[in-house]
């Protein structure tokens, strides 16, 4: 039952997301390194940065905070707390601009309902619950032949891979509103803005991968579940 469920099928289905995901760690890794090098020609900090999109935007009713880790940043909807990574708050590259932006983009977001972020948040919990309870639940009902079980499993596990493809245009949606409001706002020059877009299309590219992972297990799930049936 382990062979059935371990087997070098698996391979077939895990390689290609694999070799996407290693491809877009690249990718963001290079991406951000070489623009990080670069300073913005307005010299402000990824903070300053942020101070500024918000006011523009009309948000200024939403925190700023540094927290550690790198590339960490993101934004707390349920807290309207925009949170920077200090290697991007106190960096005035280019990169950090891009990253603001993308940040900033998702508080826009939050602000004006849009569907795809409400959606996006309304599924957290469910899929937390699903992507360690699914595989276990798909795992038991192939070794104990109970298919429904296995079945329930394989629908558990599929919320991940909704999750992913909502995720998707949240994250291109909050890039594209980025590059137009440093281009609005006259923060970045027209080869500053080549880099924003490098640095923003590489850390989509890592969405892009894990949804094809999740594809790519679901798939698989379901061929294992399919070859029981025929058996």
């Amino acid at each position: 039952m382990l062979y059935g469920f371990f087997n070098p099928t698996y391979f077939l289905f895990a390689l290609p997301a694999l070799i996407l995901g290693l491809w877009a760690q690249y990718r963001v890794r290079s991406a951000y390194a070489r623009y990080q090098r670069e300073r913005n020609r307005s010299n402000l900090t990824g903070r300053e940065a942020a101070a500024i999109l918000l006011r523009d935007q009309g948000l200024v009713h939403i925190t700023v905070n540094e927290i550690g880790g790198n590339l960490s940043d993101n934004y707390d909807p349920r807290h309207k707390v925009l949170n920077l990574s200090q290697g991007v708050a106190q960096s005035s590259s280019v990169a950090a601009l891009g990253i603001v932006a993308h940040e900033v983009g998702h508080a826009v977001q939050d602000q004006r309902e849009y569907l795809p972020l409400k959606l996006r948040g309304g599924m957290v919990p469910v899929v937390r619950i699903g992507s360690w309870l699914g595989p276990i639940v798909f795992m038991a009902g192939l070794f104990l032949a109970i298919e429904d079980l296995a079945l329930v499993g394989l629908v558990l596990f599929s919320g991940t891979l909704v999750f992913s493809l909502v995720t998707l245009p949240v994250e291109l949606d909050a890039s594209n509103r980025a590059v137009a409001m440093l281009t609005g706002s006259r923060l970045v020059s027209p080869m500053e803005e080549k880099g924003v877009r490098t640095v923003l299309n590489a850390a989509a590219l890592t969405y892009v991968a894990a949804a094809v992972q999740s594809l790519m297990t679901v798939l698989y799930y379901a061929s294992l579940l399919s070859g029981r049936r025929r058996d």
